[in-house]
């Protein structure tokens, strides 16, 4: 049989997503489903392995689609060890730091394994694509003022590297040929630029940058201080308020900007300062990080689902267009961004990396 098709794999917290791409057209997407219940069966995320692998197998039975068909097999990349961008084979050395969870226990960790899983099977090549462990920072991007925290590079790398590849094509160049700055706008904020290819700084978007829709971004330091010691709140709350009910919800009870331009269409002049205020942080920092481009910038590209507003948007067009041409590219998707990833290794425009020879090994 014509091996023809790339088979994509984004595990989540409850649940799968697979596609089956042929070439760059999507033949297929499914969204698994899991229950809770049966999810609370295991002890670690890693031994939900085989329970979601045999969901996998039979998705592809009902849909027809033989594994003899596969040309690859690509993972959503876990929480390894900081490595560089790319699209990375997946090796035993990989398999044994996701399962080990070097970087802490996430879903994402098992995309490589189940993408090896079925590859294995075929003797062809299972990869992950820009893992959230992606760190391509300057040496100077990691000194904070503090020496007992340095920054560290926690970004919306697969996105923002997809939508860097599409700006690079869509031009006629090379992306190692462009500056660009990369506004992620979703849930969490990450603003970075994107020097020759590389994410060479980035906001960390749990805890600085921009307000979002449900997080603080930075804060007055001291007064965070003496709110953690003020005796009013535990440490969970603190996190909480920071990560989850800070940003959108904690001014206006709601994360959802759809609900929050309704609120302003009718004349809420709370909900447009505090919507304003976010736009204005977001184009701020992407002025902050046209100094890192030393202002040598090609273009600037809003992404994420926040990117649907035109009020945003508009708002930070307005801001920053004087820096370089503003490109809007709406929404995140992952599953196409992971088959882009294999597509540039199998034309050749890209070579595959291996992640034993990237990342720093100390055992």
């Amino acid at each position: 049989m014509e091996r023809k098709y790339v088979l994509a794999i984004n595990p989540g917290s409850t649940s799968t997503k697979v596609a089956i791409y042929q070439g760059k057209e999507k033949v297929i997407l499914k969204k698994i489903e899991h229950k809770t219940s049966e999810l609370e069966k295991f002890d670690k995320i890693t031994d939900q392995y085989e329970y979601r692998l045999k969901l996998i197998m039979d998705w592809l039975k009902e849909e027809g689609i033989e594994t003899s068909s596969l040309v690859a097999v690509v993972g959503r990349g876990g929480l390894l060890r900081p490595m560089p961008g790319g699209t990375y084979l997946v090796t035993e050395k990989m398999i044994q730091d996701l399962k080990a969870g070097v970087q802490g226990e996430h879903a994402s960790n098992l995309g490589g394994m189940l993408a090896k899983g079925i590859a294995d099977k075929e003797g062809i090549k299972a990869y992950i694509v820009d893992p959230v462990a992606v760190d391509e920072f300057d040496d100077i991007a990691r000194i904070s003022g503090m020496p007992e925290i340095p920054r560290r590079s926690l970004l919306h790398a697969l996105n923002i590297k997809a939508v860097s590849h599409r700006a690079a094509e869509e031009l006629g160049k090379e992306l190692v040929d462009l500056n660009l700055i990369v506004a992620h706008l979703g849930g969490g904020i990450s603003v970075a630029p994107v020097k020759k290819g590389k994410l060479v700084d980035v906001n960390n978007a749990n805890e600085m940058g921009p307000f979002s829709p449900e997080r603080t971004g930075g804060l007055p330091v001291g007064d965070l201080i003496k709110m953690c010691y003020s005796g009013k709140y535990t440490y969970k709350e603190i996190k909480t308020k920071l990560r989850g009910k800070g940003g959108l919800v904690g001014y206006l009870g709601t994360n959802d900007a759809k609900e929050v331009v309704e609120m302003i269409k009718n004349g809420d002049k709370k909900a447009k300062l505090v919507f304003d205020a976010m736009a204005y942080q977001i184009g701020k920092e992407i002025g902050a990080m046209a100094t890192v481009l030393e202002g040598k910038v090609d273009r600037i590209i809003l992404t994420g689902g926040l990117a649907y507003s035109d009020l945003l948007t508009d708002y930070i067009k307005n801001m920053v267009s004087f820096i370089a041409p503003v490109i809007v590219y709406p929404g995140e998707d992952e599953m196409e961004a992971l088959n882009g990833g294999v597509l540039r290794v199998l034309s050749g425009k890209e070579k595959e990396k291996i992640y034993e020879n990237e990342v720093k090994i100390d055992d």
